[in-house]
């Protein structure tokens, strides 16, 4: 399935289902730059590498390079959500199915970030379609297991695998400047913190933008009434559309997630920085290569506890993390229930 600009916009004109499913996924993407792309560029902002406007372009620039380079590598994480859920039969319902699942994750993901916790998108859109899929299906056969597996190895790796290489990047980066010129050696981190916060955006866009392009065409498919394509092609225009939005959110609401992550939590050196930057992205590139969707609020949120926990223990906010990780743990049921109760009431009114 292919589907050209031109199209678009041509249909997003003269078919009202198709607007309001196309701008929800909008919604959803903004709500992304609100409140999951800033983890990218947290470290670099807090430790002052960048100032947050320049942050904030650097972020859409590099979210637009991992969505169109990893694409055009491998677009596996995209199919992995797309197949996630069974939307099939019915492609009306399942329309209506999916506009509350994408509301849904909208009404969680907002409420998340007035107050200021990093919650993950990713799984907010793993929730949502989920909870909806059920609700259409009334059980559990519109769940594919198979991909779903996926993503419960994505939370063990994007959580154990960030804590554990920037607790280590960290410690041997303390040992290797344990005795070095501490000015000389934040000029390099300087640099190296906005090499980092560069490449995190190019791996958030490698990783949420396949998931929430794949949601995008999806849509498209339902609308035109084809709920049984397996196969589809994401087009440039896409990219740069899903790119732009998300660096949009990002410069409306971003500072209270980049505060949260990178101030918060705990109180970032310029080489911790550089860490949980190095570590975070090397977590999301093996996933990305592999076709593993991860969190990358998980990735760098818990590099971050690492590289704190590398310097002491107690550098680390405890009280903050348990703030996020209850938010983690009740995204899946919470984000799933409001979807499934949206889809039942959009298919009653609809």
């Amino acid at each position: 399935m292919t589907l050209t600009f031109s199209e678009f916009v041509s249909g997003f004109f003269s078919n009202p289902a198709l607007a309001i499913t196309a701008l929800l996924t909008i919604g959803v993407i903004i709500v992304n730059g609100w409140t999951d792309a800033p983890n990218a560029i947290a470290t670099c902002v807090a430790t002052r590498a960048m100032s947050p406007k320049a942050a904030v372009v650097m972020a859409a620039l590099g979210n637009f390079l991992g969505v169109f380079v990893m694409t055009k590598i491998n677009n596996t994480v995209a199919m992995t959500i797309y197949n996630m859920v069974d939307f099939g039969g019915d492609a009306h319902e399942a329309m209506i199915a999916l506009c509350a699942a994408l509301f849904a994750i909208v009404t969680w993901a907002t409420a998340a970030w007035v107050f200021g916790i990093p919650t993950s998108e990713s799984h907010a859109l793993i929730a949502g379609l989920s909870g909806a899929a059920i609700a259409l299906h009334s059980s559990l056969s519109g769940i594919n297991g198979a991909e779903w597996v996926k993503v419960i190895y994505g939370i063990i790796l994007s959580s154990a695998l960030g804590f554990g290489l920037g607790w280590l990047i960290a410690k041997v980066t303390q040992i290797i400047c344990k005795n070095k010129d501490r000015r000389k050696t934040n000029k390099f981190f300087r640099m190296a913190e906005i090499t980092g916060g560069a490449a995190s955006a190019f791996m958030h866009g490698a990783q949420d933008g396949q998931k929430f392009m794949s949601i995008f065409l999806l849509g498209m498919c339902l609308v035109k009434g084809q709920g049984d394509v397996t196969e589809f092609e994401i087009p440039t225009w896409l990219m740069i559309m899903c790119s732009v939005v998300m660096g949009l959110g990002t410069s409306m609401g971003g500072y209270k997630i980049i505060k949260s992550v990178g101030m918060d939590m705990v109180k970032l050196e310029l080489y911790q920085g550089f860490s949980a930057d190095f570590a975070s992205v090397t977590c999301m590139l093996v996933a990305s290569l592999t076709g593993m969707p991860v969190s990358t609020t998980h990735t760098k949120t818990t590099a971050v506890m690492g590289v704190g926990a590398a310097k002491r223990f107690s550098s680390v906010n405890w009280d903050v993390v348990k703030e996020m990780a209850l938010a983690w743990v009740l995204t899946f049921p919470g984000c799933g229930l409001v979807g499934y109760l949206m889809a039942k009431l959009f298919m009653f009114i609809f």
